[in-house]
């Protein structure tokens, strides 16, 4: 007898044969019908108990949440709303579920009662969906990178650098935390600690994954970064994941082709792979919608969006011919906007963003040539000596979502830039040997996983497109 998933039942021509399935039972009604799901697919099978012929203690042990071993035959079903059906032979629960307790009842439950119970939450519909489509994303990324001619680098997660110069970064440190050593004048001496210097968790693996870039042509990371920001809000998380591409000898044109084709291919593959879970989510998101006020919905359906991106090509638009946009549109002329758009050198909100891709060009958006004073150290100055060859790439309903740029590769240019932000040039000195050593044009862009996975489902809150996630005062699981 094989064992098959509930996937494999429901998709092939497989009736009239004798079967076994393992799975845990969404409900058991009328003694008799159980809806059994495996995690392979959203649908569940009927499986029919013969209970006149099934031992009393066993039926009273079949309850929602049980993970039960079932035998049978799958049979063209009798009812409506499945083709096939299970009728059951023999049955064996491997694990109980205590009715009385166990969270997942066959109802809905808020997403802020099953964060409480994370542990569980996949066991309903919805966050199977996103967990299958998270899993389905991730997969299409390697893929991507790896039919590119990519490698793969893990960048190191404890570093003792700060690629972004945020400055909010968690500590890694084995001092004794009531007594740690000190200096001569009463600072902490981190020359005692296990690395000998002050380390923090990673916030980006950027500035490692450029070494190897300039060794192995294209390389990128994909992997966990840490940020310690005291933000509860529905888009922030203290540990998410991020993918990093680097590019040696690509300039920031390159950057800009590779990025959208990135993004096209891997929103090809769920719309490919997994339309089920997105027809089941779309639907989810439109009944949602429906509370909300007109002003706060999105713009258009999740499979239509996605579509919307992968369908267009991006719209290419300097910061500057943008903000002259922005500066003229209606929205702030008449100030509906809550930033207001007044002068060159303002940083863009996510209502300006997308104002540019669902208002004004109809289409995804590449923004360019950003002022240098709004960017990161390490990107490359223009000839005008006032922008930078950053890149951004904007979202319909979610504003920015990629962020690159091609790199300062000029030894000269790139100390002077570290020196005016106050940057220690012996922090760096490895990552200002590669401008020594064989330097050369090279791109990369980041692009915040979760991110991508809130795009790719609809899902509003980030904390709900992650296994367990970590913020402010949480860190259960």
């Amino acid at each position: 007898m094989t064992s098959y998933t509930v996937a494999k039942l429901l998709s092939e021509e497989l009736t009239l044969q004798p079967i076994e399935i393992k799975g845990w039972v969404r409900t058991f009604r009328a003694n008799r019908f159980i809806a059994l799901n495996d995690g392979s697919t959203l649908k569940n099978i009927q499986c029919v108990v013969d209970f006149e012929n099934t031992d009393e203690n066993t039926l009273k042990r079949i309850t929602t949440g049980a993970a039960v071993h079932i035998k049978g035959e799958l049979v063209e079903s009798q009812g409506k709303g499945q083709n096939v059906e299970i009728t059951v032979s023999e049955i064996d629960i491997l694990g109980d579920s205590d009715p009385e307790t166990y969270p997942i009842q066959p109802k809905k439950h808020s997403f802020e009662f099953l964060r409480e119970n994370a542990h569980l939450r996949t066991r309903t519909n919805t966050f199977s969906a996103v967990m299958r489509l998270r899993s389905a994303l991730s997969f299409a990324i390697h893929k991507y990178f790896n039919d590119q001619g990519f490698y793969y680098m893990h960048a190191p997660i404890i570093t003792g650098s700060d690629a972004e110069g945020a400055g909010e970064m968690f500590r890694v440190t084995n001092l004794d935390a009531k007594n740690p050593p000190l200096t001569d004048d009463g600072q902490v001496n981190y020359k005692e600690d296990f690395f000998g210097k002050e380390t923090n968790l990673t916030v980006s693996g950027q500035l490692e994954a450029e070494t190897y870039a300039m060794s192995l042509g294209k390389v990128y990371t994909f992997g966990p970064t840490f940020r310690a920001e005291n933000s509860n809000t529905s888009r922030h998380l203290a540990e998410f994941w991020m993918i990093e591409p680097e590019v040696a000898f690509m300039d920031l044109a390159g950057n800009m082709d590779l990025a959208e084709d990135f993004m096209k291919a891997v929103l090809s593959y769920v719309l490919e792979h997994n339309m089920e879970d997105l027809e089941f989510l779309e639907k989810r998101l439109q009944e949602e919608e429906k509370t909300k006020p007109q002003a706060d919905r999105s713009p258009m359906p999740l499979i239509e969006k996605l579509k919307f991106v992968v369908d267009n090509n991006f719209k290419r638009v300097s910061y500057t011919e943008a903000i002259d946009i922005l500066r003229h549109s209606k929205p702030n002329k008449k100030k509906k906007f809550n930033y207001l758009i007044n002068e060159w050198g303002a940083d863009l909100q996510s209502e300006h963003e997308r104002y540019l891709v669902e208002k004004h060009f109809k289409c995804p958006v590449i923004l360019f040539d950003y002022p240098a004073d709004i960017k990161a150290f390490y990107m490359r100055l223009n000839d005008d000596g006032k922008t930078v060859r950053a890149m951004d790439i904007l979202f319909p309903g979610i504003g920015e979502i990629v962020g690159g740029a091609q790199r300062e590769e000029r030894l000269d240019v790139l100390k002077e830039k570290m020196s005016a932000l106050g940057i220690d040039e012996k922090e760096l000195w490895w990552y200002l040997d590669l401008r020594k050593y064989g330097t050369a044009v090279h791109s990369g862009f980041g692009l915040g996983f979760e991110r991508l996975v809130m795009f790719a489902t609809g899902m509003t809150n980030i904390r709900d497109v992650i296994p367990f996630p970590r913020t402010p005062q949480n860190a259960e699981f």
